[in-house]
């Protein structure tokens, strides 16, 4: 029943992206952990190839009705990329399985990583949800040095945790570099597809990969960015990035119970 309700879910994660340009980790890590009981750091590197395959179908489209801003994304993408790969190839294994352990507290390699996802998710909402009129695109603003170390910081982050990292490119996106949500929202997908993509290539070498499975869960997602996507050409911007915010809000917060023994 959970794993027929996941199959479900996975269409969801490409609604997220196709809507919201962002997001879709916030679903597919909890679907691969609560739903189809894969351990968080294969669940990670699922995540980033449904995520990232999702996302370049989805940044397709974005990129005729010209919202996609490529010298951002290089620049961005560049840093973020060795960023994650580096991650994803050798801190990530480096990991213990027990990071902490004393007489009446043990932290584990699965609520360490779990735990840090669900702290970006609840950090990263705060602006989507208080930011209620939208920024204009003012070419003045882009700050090049910022865009490569937030570009750095959010490759470390996604390839730590296994997130595409929508939710935390977007805000960047807008306030370091003036584009408006729409189009910080194609350039993030663009982004994605290629940081998740190539991060993976670090897992596909770590560990083994239930092909069949992952290529039947991206298959889903797929179908729903398309539905995503013409769900982003009807609704304004101010509420989908309202939506995303309070979407991630929730699903922060309800990692961070779960993980944290409260909530069984």
């Amino acid at each position: 029943m959970m794993e027929i309700l996941g199959y479900f879910a996975a269409v969801l994660v490409g609604m997220v992206l196709g809507a919201l340009g962002g997001g879709g980790s916030i679903l597919s890590i909890p679907i691969l952990v609560y739903l189809f009981g894969i351990e968080p750091v294969l669940a990670s590197a699922y995540s980033l190839f449904i995520v990232g395959a999702t996302s370049l179908v989805g940044a397709i489209p974005k990129y005729r009705e010209h919202l996609v801003n490529l010298r951002t994304g290089i620049l961005f993408g560049i840093p973020s990329i060795v960023a994650i790969f580096s991650t994803r190839k050798w801190i990530v294994p480096a990991i213990p399985d027990v990071v902490l352990q004393t007489e009446s507290f043990t932290l584990t390699k699965r609520a360490l990583l779990l735990g840090i996802f669900g702290v970006l998710m609840v950090l990263a909402s705060f602006s989507m949800i208080r930011n209620r009129k939208e920024p204009q695109v003012n070419h003045k603003r882009f700050r090049t040095f910022l865009v490569i170390v937030e570009g750095s910081l959010i490759g470390f982050l996604t390839g730590l945790v296994g997130a595409g990292g929508g939710f935390l490119i977007i805000p960047a996106l807008m306030f370091l570099t003036g584009l408006n949500f729409k189009i910080a929202v194609g350039t993030s997908l663009f982004i994605i597809a290629i940081n998740s993509l190539l991060g993976f290539l670090g897992d596909v070498l770590t560990y083994p990969i239930d092909w069949p499975f992952l290529l039947s869960i991206t298959a889903l997602a797929v179908l729903g960015i398309l539905a995503g996507h013409a769900i982003a050409r009807k609704r304004p911007a101010v509420h989908l990035r309202k939506a995303f915010g309070w979407l991630t809000l929730a699903m922060g917060l309800f990692i961070l119970i779960r993980e944290s023994g409260l909530f069984p």
